[in-house]
């Protein structure tokens, strides 16, 4: 529970989540002194801005008894696209946050998320909790709530369809590969429902030319997840309708809207993070490229493109009196 933590902590710290948000991606990390660098990668999030990467890096890291953390990051990600329609606007810029863990597996979250592309410039606060249990050594959840705060002008036609989540995240280790499988559940004006599948190799490198710890975390994820599509169809007796409305008011409708529920995937993407840890100190690149597809019937305009996220977390530890 407690490795699982850690990486909570670093995965915020790197955090595109959505992240969503959705939720960039973390490394995973073995003992005490890794711990620092997995909470950078617990605070990652694949879909958008929904944070989805929390856990990877807390899973390698072995038990933390008797040990609390609070991890103060400073994170920038270049435009990020892939998935939009979860939360309607684009994530870039910069993002200041600060973690808590404790060490009975509890945690709390705060992010915000600045640029100046938006009035005003904090657009986007992001307040999440929750909860992770390392189950055996190589099996790991973590439950978490998280609820989206959007500063927006009185003039805004920012449409945010979804303002709250709650999640599932399991981790799965087999030697270096890393088996992820992440369940979330949307909420707000429309309800939508995300799962990812991921897989990953963590190649770990310690005590290597005065760095405690430098981690290549590379990662195949596949998003899938519901959208509610509207569609706007001629009713079938449209022509009727024509003729009627020459010489009749008022004049009925000529389409109508109809909406209805798709599933299927919405994203592929392949991420490659790089995390570089130093005592108290841990820095994080990755480059992301992701490959959005269109459910049946949605007019997605998005294209393949890739983003690079970095970040650089101060980890403070408090360790039992014993």
């Amino acid at each position: 529970m407690k490795k699982t933590l850690a990486i909570l902590i670093s995965l915020l710290s790197a955090c595109p989540a959505i992240s969503q948000a959705q939720h960039a991606d973390s490394l995973l990390i073995k003992r005490d002194s890794l711990a620092l660098s997995s909470l950078t990668e617990f605070f990652t999030h694949e879909d958008s801005l929904d944070i989805f990467d929390l856990i990877d890096s807390l899973l390698k890291m072995g038990p933390l008894k008797g040990t609390s953390m609070i991890g103060a990051r400073l994170g920038y990600n270049s435009n990020i696209i892939a998935d939009n329609r979860t939360f309607n606007i684009n994530q870039f810029g910069l993002a200041p946050g600060v973690s808590y863990y404790h060490k009975s597996g509890l945690y709390a979250d705060f992010s915000a998320y600045w640029s100046q592309e938006y009035k005003p410039n904090f657009y986007l606060n992001i307040a999440s909790v929750g909860y992770l249990h390392s189950v055996t050594k190589w099996y790991s959840v973590l439950g978490e709530y998280s609820h989206y705060f959007y500063n927006q002008a009185s003039d805004s036609a920012l449409s945010v369809p979804y303002t709250n989540n709650v999640g599932l995240s399991n981790y799965f280790q087999v030697r270096r590969a890393v088996f992820r499988l992440d369940y979330y559940f949307y909420f707000g004006d429309k309800v939508a429902h995300r799962i990812m599948p991921s897989i990953g190799v963590n190649l770990v490198k310690r005590k290597w030319k005065g760095l405690d710890r430098i981690s290549f975390y590379p990662t195949f994820n596949v998003l899938f997840g519901t959208e509610e599509i509207v569609n706007y169809e001629l009713y079938p007796d449209f022509l009727d309708r024509v003729r009627y409305n020459r010489t009749n008011t008022p004049r009925k409708p000529l389409i109508y809207e109809r909406k209805h529920t798709e599933f299927g995937v919405m994203n592929y993407s392949i991420s490659t993070p790089i995390s570089v840890t130093k005592k108290d100190w841990t820095f994080l690149v990755s480059y992301t490229y992701n490959i959005p597809k269109p459910l049946p019937g949605e007019d997605l305009s998005l294209q393949s493109s890739g983003y690079v996220s970095f970040s650089v977390t101060r980890y403070f530890n408090f360790k039992s009196s014993k």
